[in-house]
């Protein structure tokens, strides 16, 4: 539905919850008319993943009662929104900031994403940034999304629905991943051009993805390929799109950082992460940074952290829910951008009901009708995957969450381990005895139905990567060195550790005050010391065995045991202990 009173509905979202950031010189001097600017407006998004149907977030707004929260995204209303920003700026781009595939919810992953493709190419975007996630089934199957096709580069089939996959319409930009010739996987860079009168002015689009992807990626999926600094790759293509007459530079980029602000505040301060010390190596000359990765929304007049850097940078949370509006001002005589602007709005479609009760639509926010071919589509593929996931596979007792406690463990994380080992605790099945699961790989909650049962879509939407389980032998020592790169390897650090999940029957106490390579002492196996020269069988996903999230010491396994696939072994544990309980969080010590 569309909110009656329209007018008042976006004066009032205007006022209160959108994100605004004016650069450069507010209005043109009264010698200047209309025609001597060329307006344009860009729309953006980042970390969609695969998203078709309404995620059930609630963004909290501001009001008069309090705090209320607006029920956001689904492709459909996505869809809606783009159009009708579409229909404000008759000079317009569409571009995403990376991750719009994979990590995705059944109805898209069943289908190797192929109906997320399909749908964004009916909201006609112009670029995407590459993601890291964009590399998770090999970059050759990247290739398949972007050229279409049916050959088969991963263990589920393509093309079972659309046949054949025509690929997507709107261009990926990899610039900074390189093949080992030198040569770009994808495209580096594009330009638009927009003609008013005589004038015409071309805004360049340089995307890419982050130098850290190898690490959090299997290493077979970007076999062959280099991932270039960002500042430095950008900054060299910067001249050339000026050579090639861009008047604009907007650099989409799939890293991202954080804020001290709510959702929809506006401020940028408390400013982090890893976009910073890009930005602040980034040519100047740059206008607009479209950011990612860290799925949080923001719009940020940089230039008010580094004048010398007056980016406007923003981002636009994840799963669609949001949708960032950016407004430029280009003047035809200097060709420079005189004015930016930036709103991030809700695409608020249908209210829900979660674990807090019902989300009402809000009238507050404009409503976005369901775009009917994207509405359509969704209906298709979720009806094909419907009597997959609507099989019981086994009961809870109480969810099984990804919230870690204070030494960031998880009852989801640890069920997923104990599932592994029992997978592979036999002999023929490479006899393991201690199993990790790494945090990323859970990508939803398991919440049981008000009578206990759970159905096979829940525990997909937990593991969609479909790797192997696989069993190698470590020693202690190697263990050690493993359970010390959780803070000390790739993109692990103390402040922001990547700590992964342990079997039953291993423990083991970390303490961050210490110097790196010292932080893990008290490991134990079965209640007995585990000293780094024992010999000890370890059951872990192909993911991390090929060094995946920085945990290259996985690598170094020897006497590898093939296995099953994660979501069968998660399945066959489930309806074997069902009904089962959230396993207790007392593995890992962590020191005051």
């Amino acid at each position: 539905m569309i909110v009656k009173n329209a007018s008042k509905a976006v004066a009032a979202l205007a006022a209160t919850l959108t994100l605004t950031t004016l650069l450069g010189c507010a209005h043109p001097s009264g010698s200047q008319t209309q025609a001597n600017f060329v307006d344009i407006g860009l729309i953006a998004f980042n970390d969609f993943h695969g998203n078709l149907e309404p995620p059930h977030i609630a963004i909290p707004i501001r009001s008069q009662q309090g705090v209320e929260r607006v029920p956001a995204g689904g492709a459909a209303y996505l869809a809606s929104a783009i159009a009708q920003l579409k229909a404000r700026h008759p000079h317009h781009a569409v571009i995403t900031a990376g991750d719009m595939v994979s990590a995705s919810p059944l109805v898209s992953a069943l289908f190797l994403d192929e109906p997320t493709i399909e749908a964004v190419n009916h909201m006609q975007i112009d670029f995407s940034a590459v993601g890291n996630h964009e590399f998770d089934r090999g970059w050759q199957e990247l290739l398949r999304l972007q050229q279409g096709g049916c050959e088969k580069f991963t263990v589920r089939e393509p093309c079972q629905i659309s046949k054949p996959f025509e690929g997507a319409k709107f261009r990926f930009l990899a610039a900074n991943t390189v093949r080992e010739d030198g040569q770009p996987l994808l495209p580096a860079t594009g330009i638009k051009r927009f003609t008013q009168g005589d004038a015409t002015v071309a805004v360049g689009f340089i995307g890419m993805t982050l130098k850290a992807t190898p690490t959090m990626v299997s290493p077979a999926g970007v076999k062959g390929l280099r991932f270039e600094d960002e500042a430095a790759t950008a900054n060299a293509l910067v001249p050339q799109l000026r050579a090639q007459g861009a008047d604009v530079i907007v650099v989409a980029i799939h890293e991202g950082g954080y804020t001290d602000a709510k959702v929809l505040g506006q401020e940028c301060s408390g400013i982090n992460g890893d976009i910073v010390p890009i930005l602040e190596r980034l040519d100047p000359s740059v206008d607009v940074v479209v950011s990612g990765h860290t799925h949080q929304a923001y719009v940020c007049d940089y230039g008010r952290i580094n004048p010398a850097r007056p980016f406007l940078l923003t981002s636009a949370g994840q799963y669609g829910a949001l949708l960032t509006e950016v407004s430029l001002r280009v003047d035809t005589a200097t060709r420079q951008v005189v004015r930016k602007t930036a709103h991030n709005h809700i695409v608020q479609g249908e209210a829900f009901t979660g674990s807090q009760g019902l989300v009402p639509l809000n009238a507050a926010v404009p409503a976005y009708p369901a775009d009917p071919f994207v509405q359509q589509l969704v209906a298709r593929y979720k009806a094909a995957a419907e009597p997959l996931a609507q099989r019981p596979v086994g009961r809870a007792s109480a969810p099984l969450l990804r919230v870690r406690n204070e030494a960031l463990e998880s009852t989801l994380g640890n069920l997923v381990a104990d599932a592994q080992l029992a997978a592979t605790r036999a002999p023929q099945k490479g006899g393991a005895q201690l199993s990790f699961m790494n945090p990323g790989g859970l990508r939803a909650d398991l919440v049981p139905d008000a009578q206990g049962q759970l159905r096979y879509g829940q525990l997909f939407s937990v593991q969609p990567f479909g790797n192997n389980i696989m069993v190698r032998t470590y020693t202690g020592a190697q263990i050690r060195a493993v359970l010390e790169q959780q803070f000390a390897g790739g993109t692990s650090t103390p402040q922001s550790p990547r700590v992964l999940s342990v079997s039953e029957g291993f423990g083991y106490r970390y303490d961050l005050s210490q110097p790196a390579g010292s932080r893990i002492s008290q490991m134990t196996l079965h209640g007995k010391p585990l000293e780094d020269t024992a010999v000890v069988r370890v059951a872990i996903s192909s993911f991390l065995a090929s060094g995946g999230d920085g945990f290259t010491v996985f690598m170094e396994g020897r006497d590898t045991t093939g296995g099953d696939l994660d979501l069968d072994v998660l399945e066959a544990y489930v309806l074997a202990h069902s009904p089962i309980a959230p396993p207790l969080t007392n593995r890992i010590q962590r020191a005051p």
